[in-house]
């Protein structure tokens, strides 16, 4: 059986990989593009491995993305996130990646789909799916996006460049609404389980909080742990789905459990030393909160950009389930320091009261990016009956 070539590029942004397309190279029909998507990625893995694609068998690893010419005036490239799950034939595009965003000005100016001069750039991205603004700012070296810098990351070995991604106001992402609720707190009744406190906060992506004590766990376990508990997993699971109705964004307990993308759900806790997945112990002194966040069904070796973000934004609503757990400090601007399994992430988010209620204004961060490889993903001509794009064509 033939197989079909397109022209793509696998890249790391910060501690996600994804199989990046220029759109012109993706048919028109929209409608063939989660077949493509599954069959380069390697989805469905009932073994979890996407050992017959370009996936990691983890939802950071999971990932595609089109760039393409900006529908918007205010931004110069348009940017849509694809994510892959692992075991199940579905392509989400529910929400948007942090860590890949760090990716796409890079892409653009690399690809000549936008022209740069100088030493910086500046990439003004709209991502599609949420229909937000993301400024991504880096260094040009020799025309074409910087790699080598002195950059660490937590989850990435190594340094890198620093891309400076802000998140021009990131609220409502999913729901149109930083609070979808118009609460700091809710309590959700959920089936099996009782009353849950919980906020419910739409800042980048839509995410539920609550707090690691409401689990009976500490907010340090690593994510092999978590995983590994079933129990643990099946109320995450049935707290996310009550928090994806509460907040509008699915009608029902039934629609909430199809969609693995939005909201996400994480659960925090107060400042304490944790092991790391290295091995190395972070310090209770280095950090304003714990976190962990779930994603796509599986927990999250680092933490998704979008939702560390939102988790920063959430710490700066008084009375939030992340508020009562941050270290309280005088400066409501500085920078929050996220322990996290994979080291610490600093997030800085601006939110102000407005008209009575909150308003985020930004959110920023720093990571770190690289092109790995280019050339032509190579997809089962019987998996895409019927594709027929400039950009690909058969080979014996």
């Amino acid at each position: 059986m033939k197989q079909l070539k397109i022209p793509a590029v696998f890249m790391r942004g910060g501690t996600s990989n994804a199989v990046v397309f220029k759109q012109q190279d993706l048919p028109q029909d929209r409608a063939l593009w989660d077949e493509i998507f599954l069959s380069a990625i390697g989805s469905p893995d009932p073994n979890g491995r996407q050992l017959d694609g370009m996936g990691g068998g983890v939802s950071s690893l999971s990932k595609v993305c089109v760039v393409g010419p900006s529908t918007r005036t205010d931004a110069d490239i348009d940017y849509t996130f694809a994510q892959v799950q692992v075991k199940d034939a579905k392509v989400d595009y529910g929400a948007n990646c942090g860590n890949m965003s760090s990716a796409m000005g890079p892409f653009a100016v690399d690809e000549g789909l936008v022209r740069v001069s100088g030493q910086e750039a500046l990439v003004r991205i709209h991502n599609t799916n949420t229909r937000k603004i993301i400024h991504a700012l880096f260094s040009i070296d020799d025309g074409l996006a910087a790699v080598d810098g002195d950059l660490a990351i937590p989850g990435v070995s190594g340094t890198g460049s620093p891309v400076k991604l802000e998140f021009r106001d990131p609220g409502g992402a999913t729901t149109g609404k930083l609070l979808p609720t118009g609460n700091a707190v809710d309590v959700l009744e959920v089936p099996g389980i009782g009353k849950v406190r919980a906020s419910l906060v739409d800042a980048a992506n839509a995410t539920v909080w609550i707090n690691a004590k409401d689990l009976g766990l500490t907010g340090t376990e690593l994510p092999e742990q978590l995983d590994a508990n079933a129990a643990v997993m099946q109320k995450l699971s049935a707290i996310r789905i009550a928090g994806s109705v509460a907040m509008g964004i699915a009608a029902n307990a039934e629609e909430a459990a199809k969609n693995k993308s939005v909201p996400f759900i994480g659960f925090v806790s107060a400042v304490q030393d944790a092991r790391l997945l290295s091995g190395e112990t972070i310090s209770a002194n280095d950090i304003d909160l714990t976190g962990r966040v779930i994603s796509s069904g599986q927990t999250h070796r680092a933490l998704p950009l979008t939702v560390s973000l939102c988790m920063a934004v959430a710490a700066r609503i008084e009375g939030s389930v992340v508020n009562e757990v941050l270290r309280k400090g005088g400066d409501v601007e500085a920078p929050i320091r996220i322990g996290m399994p994979s080291g610490i992430l600093t997030v800085a988010a601006t939110v102000k009261r407005k008209d009575g209620g909150w308003n985020a204004e930004q959110g920023a961060f720093y990571r770190t990016q690289r092109r790995m490889f280019e050339g032509q993903v190579l997809l089962r001509a019987s998996r895409v009956p019927g594709l027929a794009t400039p950009g690909s064509r058969s080979t014996a």
